[in-house]
């Protein structure tokens, strides 16, 4: 057997890359790279934030608005709702602890309110309907009391004010002077001759409606003027026979039924001083009234009125002790 020579040896090669040039291993291996990091970028989730906020349905100027001097000022509460009130009392008694004290009494009080009543007629005709009949009917009857022109002169003269109500209120400021005797006792009077006839019982210190605009000080004088004036020998001399006492003054509003109109209440301003009065007598005395305003003849409707008011003729003064005087 003939054996030829053997082949040439053949160095091993990489099979893979023996059909490309070795220049092209480096590009090729760049789109593998590129997937492999895509996919890293998929399967490592990115970290969320640390704060997730909801989107806003609202948008806000950048620049925020200053807000007004009037509206930086604290608003004031809401206003209550409207009261309602029955009658003309539940709205004073609902009224009263609100208001100041001294300003609620002057309501009504203060003198010189215009009289609306052309005539006592006028007067009754209103009040009738207003008041107890029974009542009513005792004015300028019963012993002691007034009639319906005597309350028709002080409307007139502006000393009293009345309310539209039913009842209607009487409201009127009275200065009350308790006159204060050599030994420390106090003048009352003590009863009323009226001019019907009839005798009052007071046992109160000496006092006196006010008039309109008056102030207390000259209602003191004119009181002690007028119902205790006829005591003295001359009128000129009365007012320097008068010393109010300082710091005596008072003011208090008292309110109850009156006993010169029955079934009217009454509200009082009572503005009360203590005063010495020189040369009184020391023991039980009486005056005549005084009437300062001087007489007419005119036949106005006021003149005919003071013709048929219950007036006072005489007033019966004496001492008492200060313990047995009426607060």
């Amino acid at each position: 057997m003939f054996v030829g020579p053997s082949p040439p040896h053949t160095p091993l090669v990489n099979r893979r890359n023996n059909h490309r040039p070795r220049t092209a291993t480096v590009s090729s291996a760049l789109p593998d790279l590129f997937l492999a990091a895509v996919s890293l970028l998929f399967l490592w989730p990115s970290p969320k934030p640390l704060l997730s906020l909801p989107p806003s349905r609202f948008s806000f100027p950048l620049t925020p608005r200053r807000r007004s001097t009037a509206m930086s000022r604290r608003s004031p509460p809401p206003c209550p709702p409207p009261q309602r009130f029955a009658n003309p009392q539940s709205l004073s008694d609902w009224l009263e602890p609100r208001l100041p004290s001294d300003s609620f009494a002057a309501w009504g009080v203060k003198p010189g309110t215009k009289n609306r009543f052309a005539n006592p007629q006028s007067l009754s005709d209103w009040l009738e309907p207003r008041l107890p009949s029974d009542s009513f009917a005792a004015w300028g009857v019963k012993p002691g009391t007034k009639n319906v022109h005597n309350l028709w002169l002080e409307l007139s003269d502006g000393e009293t004010s009345i309310t539209d109500s039913t009842p209607p209120v009487r409201a009127v400021s009275v200065v009350t002077v308790r006159v204060i005797g050599k030994n420390g006792n106090i003048l009352v009077e003590g009863r009323q001759e009226l001019s019907d006839g009839s005798v009052r019982e007071r046992f109160r210190p000496l006092s006196e409606k006010m008039k309109p605009d008056e102030t207390p000080e000259e209602a003191v004088f004119r009181a002690v003027k007028e119902e205790l004036g006829s005591i003295f020998s001359g009128e000129d001399d009365v007012l320097q026979r008068v010393k109010i006492l300082p710091g005596s003054y008072s003011r208090r509003v008292e309110e109850k039924n009156s006993m010169s109109y029955p079934g009217l209440p009454a509200r009082y301003a009572l503005h009360s001083v203590d005063a010495t009065v020189r040369g009184l007598p020391e023991e039980d005395f009486c005056t005549e009234e005084d009437e300062c305003d001087g007489e007419t003849v005119d036949d106005s409707e006021e003149t005919r009125a003071a013709g048929r008011a219950v007036t006072v003729k005489r007033h019966h003064w004496k001492w008492v002790s200060p313990g047995s005087v009426r607060a």
